[in-house]
């Protein structure tokens, strides 16, 4: 397969371990995973007005101090839990960020009740399969679509926050919704 240098990625990979990584085995790969898809959920709206790898680098410091994105045990998240999260460096300390991910647990398990899973949900605005564009650069990728538009809609009708469009369209690529992967991409194989 070759090494990390010998593999061309797209542009925004570049050659950090951390973002290699999450670039070759899960960027843009698809997710059913309800967990997995609720973990990026808040992820991605934990990065609004940061860069991603500054959430990256503390994705296993979320995973701790989130019960390992259990939305059963965050919707019940007290003012001392808040507190907590709130002391704890190894998260982004941002207030609305903390009662930002509590609300969509509530929001996340209202709509696993309604369809039966979250990814049911999720999936639908795509189709229920990835879209798969075949842009040559990164600098064609755009920053929302009209899906975006429509997901971070209904999203908040829902009770969901931190979930812009330009937010669920990277959502959409971090779990596999979208496969913006450039053509030159290894990982398009």
């Amino acid at each position: 397969m070759g090494t990390i240098k010998e593999k061309i990625r797209c542009g925004w990979a570049g050659t950090d371990p951390l973002y290699t990584k999450y670039h070759d085995e899960e960027w843009g790969r698809p997710s059913h995973d309800d967990q997995h898809l609720f973990e990026m959920l808040n992820l991605e709206g934990a990065q609004a007005g940061l860069s991603w790898y500054t959430v990256l680098v503390k994705r296993e410091n979320y995973r701790k101090a989130f019960d390992n994105w259990d939305a059963r045990k965050i919707a019940r998240y007290d003012d001392k839990k808040v507190a907590q999260l709130l002391d704890n460096p190894g998260i982004i300390r941002n207030r609305l960020k903390v009662l930002g991910a509590i609300a969509n647990a509530k929001a996340f398990q209202a709509v696993q009740k309604e369809f039966g899973s979250f990814d049911k949900y999720i999936w639908q605005f795509v189709g229920g399969k990835p879209i798969v564009n075949h842009y040559a650069t990164m600098s064609e990728v755009p920053p929302k679509t009209a899906v975006s538009d429509a997901m971070s809609k209904d999203l908040k009708k829902r009770g969901f926050k931190f979930i812009g469009s330009t937010i669920c369209y990277a959502y959409m690529q971090a779990t596999g919704m979208v496969n913006d992967h450039v053509l030159s991409c290894w990982t398009r194989r």
